[in-house]
């Protein structure tokens, strides 16, 4: 498991704005760290204006799904003083969807999933599945774009 950088707190004048590729990394790992399945990360940022990533996973209980979301909303705290701006579907547990803005994650259920196939309505946007055997940083998507001289 990889060591966890923590930011110490700041009052809100200094608070530090992490680009979304970090927070999109932070939610990967920790769905993974939870056993999310079918982890896929969505980059938003040609075809809409509502967020710049997408990460979305699979729970198959209540209780898994109930975990990955705290899971995600503590990892992000922790390490990038952050919490979502809204969060929808917590009492139900069939789709929670946690906004961060710039990130929103969706975590369903397996029916859920399939029913509104986010990665068929969202086709037109780059798209990468996440396996259970790698990292946040490993995700091609959310690599710091390489500089170019021109």
């Amino acid at each position: 498991m990889a060591q966890l950088q923590t930011v110490s707190p700041l009052d809100a004048q200094q608070r530090v704005r992490y680009p979304s590729r970090v927070l999109a990394r932070h939610a990967v790992d920790a769905a993974l760290e939870k056993k999310a399945q079918d982890l896929v990360v969505i980059d938003m940022r040609q075809v809409s204006g509502v967020a710049d990533y997408f990460v979305l996973c699979t729970g198959q209980s209540d209780l898994q799904i109930r975990a990955i979301a705290e899971a995600i909303e503590e990892r992000i705290e922790q390490c990038c003083q952050e919490r979502p701006w809204h969060v929808e579907g917590r009492e139900h547990l069939q789709w929670v969807v946690l906004d961060y803005v710039d990130v929103v994650v969706h975590i369903f259920t397996p029916e859920k999933r399939a029913f509104y196939n986010l990665e068929r309505l969202w086709g037109d946007a780059p798209q990468e599945q996440v396996t259970e055997d790698r990292t946040g940083a490993e995700v091609q998507l959310l690599k710091e774009p390489i500089a170019t001289t021109g």
